[in-house]
């Protein structure tokens, strides 16, 4: 391909905030704050001592700017080229900067250092109702977003049949958005984002959001979408989808490419990244508190039966999985949940709710332990991901915190006797279910056999 085929170039781009620091304050009464300000006044109009103070605060202001500021790079030095019709999926832990390097691409905002090229139009889906009015009705912003992508309104009405038929609101169509579900408006968004026709799609965690049917019409959807030539970024957490979509990745860790080329390739380098280290072994998390969010986790870890953290286990041990969370206020329809990985691919999932609804009813605000068991003699030797996550409301709309491959287990054939369950037998059969079911065997008629596979 030539260097026409291009259509987005990205060189030395990095990307900085200023974190602002303040200091803990304690407990301060109403009459020492008069008598520190009548105090502070006698000095000030004091003559002799003005110029001093003078000095004192503007030094002291420097201190403090110095102090309560950080700059923090959430990019660095980022350069790659994508070709017109590439799928390139975008990886990394969470804050490793691909929405950043994403609002970037989509002109959200400007890099602080670097250049970027981009050839064509861009429709993005950042998040729920990215280039949404609120205040707009369903149907005006999709004629919103076609003007802003440059298109007329009679191409606009062509594609509104398919848009609507698609994101399933057509009740709602009429009614403003902020009234609608995050469910509503991230179907009608991707609707928009997809069926407008624009030369490059940028999307961010679109199947994060909704039930497991969206997500099939949405992976159809963009698979169609690059099979037409156009060009698609894609950051998700489910390397399954990355592994279906695309035929490149790229890997961000800490605001650094560390990865670019063939997904299998670079989706193996970040599991190998996110498993433990020898200096780290124990498979423990805690995650810091996040004052924002209405329930947050705080520990995950894998024990043995004793309650003892441990990483590999035989295939006959028992494996428990422990979920620390915190609820800010009472809620309702309130799910922990775990999934887990091997090689990017999704093998299991528990909700605590499924087989206890009434759990979906108002759990109050504290905080609490969930302790789960995955089932003996389920998966097969090798290395595994999990995925802790809690939510409240439909597809986590009124709140939402998981961390991605949080912590790895091992599993190990060490336990199994030898003979008819013999060492690496689960190895052979390449399979990464290990649970056998129950066989029944049995001889049937050969004139009754012949007779129904005949008629």
């Amino acid at each position: 391909m030539s260097s026409s085929d291009v259509v987005i170039r990205v060189e030395g781009v990095g990307k900085k905030y200023a974190l602002n620091h303040e200091k803990g304050k304690g407990y301060t009464a109403l009459r020492d704050v008069a008598a520190r300000q009548a105090q502070a006044w006698g000095r000030w109009l004091n003559p002799f001592t003005l110029a001093g103070q003078l000095r004192k605060a503007q030094g002291q202001a420097g201190l403090d700017r110095a102090d309560s500021e950080e700059d923090f790079w959430a990019l660095k030095d980022v350069s790659f080229e994508v070709r017109r019709g590439e799928r390139v999926g975008i990886i990394g832990r969470n804050g490793a900067g691909k929405s950043t390097l994403l609002k970037i691409l989509s002109r959200i905002t400007e890099p602080t250092k670097g250049r970027v090229e981009i050839r064509g139009r861009v429709a993005s889906l950042l998040e729920v109702g990215t280039g949404f009015h609120p205040e707009l009705t369903g149907r005006e912003n999709i004629y919103l977003n076609g003007a802003i992508l440059g298109m007329s309104r009679k191409t606009i009405r062509s594609k509104i049949d398919e848009i609507i038929d698609f994101a399933e609101v057509e009740r709602f169509l009429d009614t403003p958005v902020k009234r609608y579900s995050s469910g509503m408006y991230v179907r009608l968004a991707f609707a928009v984002a997809a069926y407008l026709e624009p030369e490059i799609l940028i999307l961010d965690e679109v199947l994060a959001v909704g039930d497991i049917g969206f997500q099939k019409k949405c992976l159809a959807r963009m698979e169609k979408t690059a099979e037409s030539g156009r060009t698609i970024l894609f950051v998700s957490h489910t390397m399954a989808a990355v592994k279906t979509l695309c035929e490149k990745a790229m890997y961000l860790n800490r605001g650094a490419v560390v990865g670019f080329g063939e997904t299998s390739k670079v989706i193996s380098h970040y599991i190998a990244d996110a498993l433990p280290t020898d200096d780290n072994d124990v498979p423990v998390r805690l995650f810091p508190d996040a004052p924002e969010k209405p329930a947050v986790l705080r520990r995950v870890a894998v024990v043995d039966d004793a309650g003892r953290p441990k990483r590999s286990f035989g295939l006959d041990s028992q494996i428990w999985l422990e979920i620390d969370y915190e609820l800010k206020r009472d809620a309702r329809d309130c799910m922990v949940i775990f999934a887990v990985s091997r090689d990017g691919v999704s093998i299991y999932q528990s909700h605590d709710t499924d087989l206890n609804e009434s759990l979906l009813d108002v759990r109050h605000a504290g905080c609490y332990r969930s302790r789960v068991t995955l089932p003996k003699r389920l998966l097969t030797a090798g290395t595994y991901l999990v995925y802790p996550a809690i939510t409240i409301g439909h597809s986590g709309q009124y709140g939402h915190d998981g961390h991605p491959d949080a912590l790895s287990f091992e599993i190990s054939e060490d336990d199994q006797p030898m003979g008819i369950e013999r060492k690496g037998y689960s190895h052979s059969r390449g399979a990464l279910i290990v649970a056998e079911p129950v066989w029944e065997v049995g001889i049937i008629d050969a004139a009754l056999w012949h007779n129904l596979t005949t008629n």
